[in-house]
């Protein structure tokens, strides 16, 4: 027991790198995300297609795949990240495409006939985006958001390959040097919970109360 109230110090600074890079990506995707999803609920077609071929493709690439090639391929093109930004890079062009994707949804399941109603009675096109559109697509795209980022929290374990002491690393580590598997599997375990479980809650709340 002693040894493993010892070992929390390192595995909650594991913790914090899993909530560092969690938090980048989370950020990054909103950034690129949330424009170009735009772009795809109402842009011309030619703006579309590239947006439609990115998102299509990079959701349809595991994310592993897409480590890989971000810390191992790009250095072939002389383009050489060190393994914490390449995990956020490739992590954040993961997620991206998907944030891309709620927000296009999050628009396009509203009525056309709140747009042509709008329309009617005269609001421009940014009014009709910002006191229409975007407040009814913002209900619509928090309970599938809040379900992403649950997913990136997981997914950041896989940071752990490139060898990121993430808490996954981090439990790994430990148990190497303890043979202790089981105890520090069930912390692990419990801590990935603790980030987890308010955060799925809370989608079913949001769902519940926009949706």
């Amino acid at each position: 027991m002693a040894t493993l109230i010892q070992t929390l110090p390192f595995l909650v600074d594991g913790l914090l790198t899993t909530l560092l890079v969690s938090a980048c990506v989370i950020v990054l995707s909103l950034i690129v995300g949330l424009p170009l999803g735009c772009v795809l609920a109402f842009g011309p077609l030619w703006a579309r297609a590239p947006i439609r071929l990115y998102a299509d493709f990079v959701r349809g690439v595991p994310i592993l795949v897409l480590l890989y090639f971000v810390y191992y391929g790009l250095p072939a093109i002389k383009v050489n990240l060190p393994s914490l930004l390449a995990a956020i890079v490739a992590l954040t062009a993961f997620k991206s495409a998907q944030i891309i994707e709620i927000t296009r949804g999050s628009f396009q399941s509203i009525p056309a006939g709140q747009t042509e109603a709008a329309k009617a009675i005269g609001l421009t096109l940014f009014d009709r985006f910002t006191h229409v559109l975007a407040p009814q697509a913002v209900r619509r795209f928090l309970p599938p958001f809040v379900n992403s980022v649950v997913d990136t929290v997981k997914g950041s374990s896989l940071v752990s390959l490139l060898g990121i002491v993430d808490l996954m690393l981090s439990l790994q580590q430990v148990i190497g040097r303890t043979h202790v598997a089981l105890p520090l599997y069930l912390i692990g375990a419990l801590m990935y919970f603790a980030i987890n479980f308010p955060l799925s809650a809370l989608s079913r709340r949001l769902e519940k109360r926009f949706v």
